[in-house]
């Protein structure tokens, strides 16, 4: 069973977390919800609170991970992006050709810590030519993959990057199977 490791920060936005995590264990992908903080309940950027499923040190400890994901969210995004921890994660994604997927100002945390330099991505408008500074080729498609590096713009494209990931891990056949019962609209 392919495996997702989510990671939750303070002010993520709750509908990209949710979203990407139902479809993902829809698709029949293990997902741990990591809190960056701990296990505590994170409050996110509408307020929602949502409980992690574990510590992010309790979920490295159960890893690896074939898929680890970035929520967005501007303040959750801003945790990520400053964490040394998030960084060595998403590093270590990358250097063992694993898969890292950011949405909304999620990839943000990609560009703080070096990762998926030159590739193709998108993101929320506002962080967009922030991504373009740092070395990034900019797309406003809804949802970009280059490789191992999926990407997409914010709240309303979170089916489409939630079924990219699913794609990527267990399949195209897989990710269009989870289209009709949701009654998702591509």
């Amino acid at each position: 069973m392919p495996s997702a490791l989510v990671l939750l920060a303070e002010g993520a936005e709750e509908m990209e977390t949710v979203i990407t995590v139902d479809v993902l264990r829809r698709g029949g992908v293990d997902v741990t919800l990591a809190g960056v903080a701990g296990g505590s309940p994170v409050k996110c950027s509408r307020n929602v609170s949502i409980v992690p499923d574990a510590s992010l040190d309790a979920a490295l400890s159960k890893g690896p991970y074939d898929a680890v994901v970035c929520p967005g969210g501007g303040g959750g995004a801003k945790i990520l992006s400053e964490s040394e921890a998030v960084g060595k994660v998403l590093k270590d994604q990358e250097s063992k050709g694993g898969i890292v997927a950011a949405v909304c100002a999620g990839p943000t945390a990609l560009l703080s810590h070096g990762v998926g330099k030159g590739k193709k991505v998108t993101s929320y408008p506002s962080v967009g030519d922030k991504m373009k500074k740092g070395g990034y080729t900019y797309s406003e498609d809804r949802v970009v993959q280059d490789g191992k590096i999926i990407t997409s713009r914010g709240p309303g494209t979170c089916f489409e990057f939630a079924l990219k990931i699913v794609e990527a891990l267990a399949g195209k056949e897989k990710a269009a199977s989870l289209v009709d019962p949701m009654l998702v609209k591509l």
